[in-house]
């Protein structure tokens, strides 16, 4: 129980260190100043003005709200420990190694410092070489990510989607909505591999397959993104994926070409046309933001000299499935034997360590 006692008593002073660098008691007071804005009877003439209030809203409360509520747990723990009682024990451990991965969070939280961090993301999958075998790892990883995104909570919308001749798909590209789904998801970009006993080859041979993961932040009205309409190139198709009575009748979805950057977009899971290609230029303009501050910090790099690596395009994980069960992330060599729960979405291990080595 001393053990245990130690353990809960350092976690409370890393809330307290954790409470003066995220400035908590600031965010409270500027928790009661937004709220006090949204009650005005005008707040929502101005909606674009407005759901930048609402927004920060959310982010301050989240941050303020997560850490209440560990701390107040922290303090539970901390009470039934001085109880002394044996049977108790077990628990308080349980509870406490839960505790000890809530504040590792929130501590990570700290490190969310990009301009997009605590926003939306977009994520896109490209299967690789390999036909039907990649089509399916890129739809394993689309699960990945999906189961990962229900256990935070968040919610994805699928913005298009090509599948596979026979199974899976070649591409998807898929919103992530939530608080710093953007700073988590970032460390996901890369090329992930997976070794397995096909289940398409009826000799049972072991293959191995990759897919590409690019993530991007979701570009709000007030970035300024100039594109000129004689540089694009819009076509318009009928959509081939699920939807509503109107799909496959009417010419609803949408690929816009970017003709100076040879960039190609496509949307097709919204109801009507004007909405495809609402969504689908949200997401040329955050391609070409990406593309815009790549090419800066090229230009840094080759002022300074320095030669960085660059994660994008390399391998950064692989999933063994056969002829024995582990996942190991290149980058910071973390490895986790459970490799069905991490293809059930149980990535967080892999992005907090990457989190963490990025930021050291």
């Amino acid at each position: 129980m001393n053990e245990l006692k130690e353990k809960i008593s350092y976690l409370k002073r890393e809330l307290v260190s954790i409470r003066e660098l995220l400035r908590i008691e600031e965010k409270r007071g500027k928790m009661s100043q937004l709220q006090l804005k949204m009650s005005d009877p005008d707040f929502w003439q101005d909606p674009q003005s407005a759901a930048k209030v609402v927004e920060e809203l959310k982010h301050i409360k989240n941050d303020v709200e997560q850490w209440d509520r560990t701390f107040g747990r922290v303090q539970e723990a901390e009470e039934l420990c001085a109880l002394d009682d044996s049977s108790l024990q077990q628990g308080i451990q349980t509870e406490v190694d839960q505790l000890e991965r809530e504040v590792r969070q929130i501590r990570l939280g700290i490190l969310f410092s990009g301009k997009f961090d605590h926003g939306n993301a977009i994520v896109e999958i490209n299967s690789g070489a390999g036909g039907t075998e990649a089509c399916d790892w890129a739809h394993m990883l689309f699960r990945m990510y999906f189961r990962w995104a229900e256990q935070k909570q968040f919610k994805v919308k699928v913005l298009n989607e090509v599948r596979g001749e026979e199974a899976g798909v070649k591409n998807v590209t898929f919103l992530v909505q939530g608080t710093r789904a953007y700073g988590l998801l970032k460390s996901e970009r890369g090329v992930h591999r997976l070794v397995r006993i096909s289940p398409f080859d009826s000799n049972k041979r072991r293959h191995t397959s990759f897919a590409s993961v690019d993530v991007l932040p979701e570009i709000q009205e007030e970035i300024e993104i100039e594109i000129n309409p004689d540089d694009l190139k819009i076509d318009t198709f009928r959509s081939s994926g699920k939807g509503g009575q109107h799909v496959n009748v009417t010419d609803s979805a949408v690929r816009i070409t970017h003709l100076p950057t040879g960039i190609v977009v496509g949307c097709q899971n919204e109801r009507s046309q004007h909405q495809n290609k609402h969504t689908a230029m949200s997401v040329l303009k955050a391609k070409l933001y990406e593309r815009k501050e790549q090419e800066q910090k090229k230009e840094l790099e080759t002022i300074s000299g320095e030669k960085q690596k660059i994660e994008w395009g390399s391998q950064i994980r692989s999933y063994v499935l056969h002829p024995y069960l582990m996942v190991k992330d290149h980058r910071t060599h973390v490895d986790v034997g459970n490799a069905n729960g991490v293809l059930d979405g149980n990535i967080d291990d892999f992005i907090f360590a990457y989190l963490e080595k990025i930021h050291s």
